[in-house]
């Protein structure tokens, strides 16, 4: 789903020659399509490389949980990026709300959906701290988000360190174990559950992708985060309280992250104070490769979740390949660089078809 600032009512009353030429842009140039392609024939010949590929339980399994997580990474670096703004702080907020889950269940005993709770109540009040301080200050979200990064970096491990005698929260309360070993063929009988490789944890992911996609497709506040990355003079010459809505994009973005941060955390059964650690790159990789313009104004939920599965799947195949971390990481670079050419490519033949249609 690919959402961008609509145009006034009066101007959808009558459909303009511009917005007729977009509709006959080649097929090409639709980036979900290009990400669906790439990551069915990539997982085709990764398969045909290496017949594991393809193994539901050792295989397909993890990487389709990693793939639910680093999902919801990317969802939460897409909100501050629809408003123009990023947040390179998104992997401490993770660790910060798994923290709090992590205390919780460790000391005060919660089970798991209040643990959770906590969880989510953390990463967006933290979240809203960081858009409150942007929106009041006016100094630019890299510099107020690194910072952040910084000071929840030695907050995070402090915490842990004053908490716990290992730097991690072991107590795991009831349901932990299934949420992170069972999958959605585990809890029900019949073809609807689904696949015996499809994890549990990607119901998180589902949620999270229903949500966002109705609010920036359904909602006026939905509407208003875009034109407030779109235009942010207009946007507030409109009526919009762009400073609220920079503290709500960076509190949804919060609460994202620890949603993550709590998945992460079940994916290896314990809350430590390394969650996140690896986050950054792809909340970028998700959202940018996705169709989210860095400039804000548009995005693309469903793309956010194609990007993260072409990453996913690039991880797992070269593992299999037995590809370094090293190379690895090189790799992975350059798809992002590919990736933002790309976009400016698509970007100037779009904007030349519409201007000779008009």
């Amino acid at each position: 789903m690919k959402t961008a600032v609509t145009p006034t009512d009066s101007e959808t009353d009558r459909p303009s020659e511009g917005a007729r030429a977009a509709h006959r842009l080649p097929f090409w140039v639709n980036q979900r399509l290009g990400l669906l392609v790439l990551v069915v024939a990539l997982a085709a010949l990764f398969g045909v490389l290496r017949p594991a590929f393809f193994d539901e339980r050792l295989v397909l399994f993890p990487l389709l949980r990693d793939i639910s997580t680093l999902t919801v990474v990317a969802l939460a670096q897409m909100v501050v990026l629809s408003i123009g703004h990023m947040n390179l702080a998104v992997g401490r907020m993770a660790a910060f709300g798994a923290l709090f889950a992590g205390f919780g269940y460790d000391r005060l005993g919660l089970p798991l959906p209040l643990g959770l709770v906590l969880c989510l109540v953390a990463g967006g009040a933290i979240g809203a701290l960081t858009g409150w301080i942007i929106a009041r200050t006016g100094v630019n979200s890299f510099v107020v988000t690194l910072a952040m990064d910084f000071a929840l970096l030695g907050l995070v491990s402090l915490l842990y360190s004053a908490l716990t005698e290992n730097a991690a929260f072991t107590t795991r309360p009831d349901g932990l174990a299934e949420l992170r070993s069972y999958s959605l063929a585990d809890i029900c009988a019949g073809p609807i559950c689904g696949s015996p490789a499809i994890p549990q944890l990607t119901q998180f992911t589902v949620l999270a992708l229903a949500g966002l996609g109705f609010l920036y497709a359904r909602t006026r506040l939905g509407r208003e985060l875009l034109l407030t990355g779109a235009n942010p003079a207009a946007a507030e010459l409109s009526g919009i309280p762009t400073g609220r809505r920079i503290i709500l994009a960076h509190a949804l973005s919060g609460l994202l992250a620890a949603l993550a941060g709590f998945m992460a955390a079940v994916g290896t059964g314990t809350f430590r104070a390394s969650i996140g650690d690896d986050f950054m790159l792809p909340s970028f990789l998700g959202a940018v490769l996705g169709g989210t313009l860095l400039t804000g104004g548009v995005v693309s939920v469903i793309g956010a979740l194609l990007g993260t599965s072409l990453v996913g799947v690039i991880r797992k195949g070269l593992d299999l390949l037995s590809v370094g971390l090293e190379s690895l990481n090189i790799y992975l670079g350059c798809v992002l660089l590919l990736a933002l050419s790309a976009d400016r490519v698509r970007t100037v033949v779009s904007y030349r078809k519409v201007v000779r249609s008009t």
